[in-house]
């Protein structure tokens, strides 16, 4: 027989995995692929513009897939690129016009769905779940932090280069190819 122990995991994954694709079934129609809207919500919700590196740690993926995802974003118009005004060798991304006008659409599709999900549930078990998930995550951060293995929400800012400070070569790739491109 498998213990709750050994179901949590799994439940925890399966449960973020089905609203999220749920989610992504009511942002199809508008364009949406699950890598666009994830990144435009993100966007939306720092208190400052993100970096490629910041992006990546969020959606919980390597950089150079953020980079390929950005070009195509910001060839559609959904985000732009700006020098960071701290930093001369990195860009900071921001929203577009396009996605500054769909965001609420996206947000509202959240709002919807999270209220039909979560409707029936009573507000106390709802508040002892928030509380269990909460210390979960943040037992797991901390151990994390310790062993050094942590994915910070905000890293330092290694745009361009892996965590030991080599160039990533995909990305000088891309480079390369756009500036021949053009």
């Amino acid at each position: 027989m498998i213990s709750d122990w050994e179901t949590i995991g799994p439940l925890l994954h399966g449960t973020a995995r089905a609203w999220r694709l749920k989610l992504d079934e009511r942002l199809k129609p508008m364009g949406l692929s699950q890598a666009k809207w994830r990144t435009l919500l993100h966007l939306s919700v720092a208190t400052n513009a993100l970096t490629q590196t910041e992006i990546a740690a969020r959606l919980g993926v390597e950089e150079p897939t953020v980079v390929t995802l950005l070009h195509r974003l910001e060839r559609e118009g959904w985000v732009t690129r700006r020098s960071s005004p701290h930093d001369r060798r990195c860009n900071t991304v921001h929203l577009g016009q396009r996605a500054q006008r769909i965001i609420v659409q996206i947000k509202s599709a959240a709002n919807k769905l999270r209220h039909e999900l979560l409707s029936e549930i009573p507000p106390a078990e709802l508040r002892t779940c928030i509380n269990v998930l909460t210390r979960i995550c943040e037992k797991a951060e901390r151990r994390d932090k310790l062993r050094g293995n942590a994915v910070p929400h905000t890293v330092p800012d290694r745009n361009g280069q892996n965590r030991r400070g080599h160039p990533i070569l995909r990305k000088r790739a891309l480079r390369r190819a756009m500036r021949e491109s053009n």
